[in-house]
């Protein structure tokens, strides 16, 4: 629940920050973002608290990711793109070992 919590407040805070003109669009767009998780559609069981997404599913791996960042630097695609490359920064934090 925290995680999923964290792909709302975290889009917004960089929303309000870097968008303020135009913040509640661009948080809009980042939260879209989410999206991406319809690969996890693909995989047996479809969630798995243990699994770590990034290199798993087929929008979370590094070559997409690349692409992501492409995104996030090219202007007309901004807002995407940075939306993308938060959600996969956040599914990261799952994949570090809880001590």
């Amino acid at each position: 629940m925290f995680h999923a919590l964290l792909h709302l407040l975290v889009p917004a805070a960089v929303a309000r920050l870097a968008f303020p003109g135009r913040w509640l669009r661009a948080w809009a767009v980042m939260v879209a973002a989410t999206l991406v998780d319809a690969d996890h559609l693909l995989a047996t069981p479809v969630y798995d608290p243990d699994r770590c997404s990034i290199g798993f599913h087929p929008l979370h791996t590094w070559p997409a990711i690349l692409i992501y960042l492409a995104l996030a630097v090219t202007p007309r695609t901004r807002v995407v793109g940075v939306g993308l490359v938060l959600h996969m920064a956040l599914d990261a934090l799952d994949c570090l070992p809880l001590v």
